[in-house]
């Protein structure tokens, strides 16, 4: 297993949200890496998207907390996402449901739930 405390992140291709979700992690959870698994608008993806894009993001999780030892997995939505023009009260549901999704997936780590705003503040958000 490599050196460092790693998490994971499931999180839109939306290159304003990466650097602030990874930033938080890494303060909130002491990382030293993030494994970042993009796709467009991840939230409505694990929730509403198909089952081959379900297992493709399962898959790169298990890896990475198989293989990285990741501590905390976290499912990401964000204001203004081109694939998944919400609300930012839509988005925070579905991330709660986006988070029921991953955590049936058993992984033995905790799954949070994020919120990037429109000045790229980051909150804790879901179940």
């Amino acid at each position: 297993m490599p050196k460092g405390r790693f998490g994971t992140v499931i999180t839109c291709i939306d290159g304003r949200v990466q650097e602030p979700v990874a930033e938080w992690l890494r303060r909130r959870y002491y990382l030293d890496y993030v494994d970042t698994i993009t796709t467009p608008g991840a939230d409505s993806a694990l929730v509403e998207g198909s089952a081959g894009l379900a297992e493709h993001l399962k898959g790169s999780a298990q890896m990475s907390v198989r293989h990285h030892g990741s501590i905390v997995l976290a499912i990401v939505g964000h204001h203004d996402c081109g694939a998944n023009q919400l609300s930012g009260e839509e988005h925070v549901t579905q991330i709660a449901k986006a988070m029921q999704v991953v955590r049936s997936w058993k992984l033995p780590v905790p799954v949070i739930g994020l919120w990037v705003g429109e000045s790229g503040q980051v909150e804790e958000v879901g179940l």
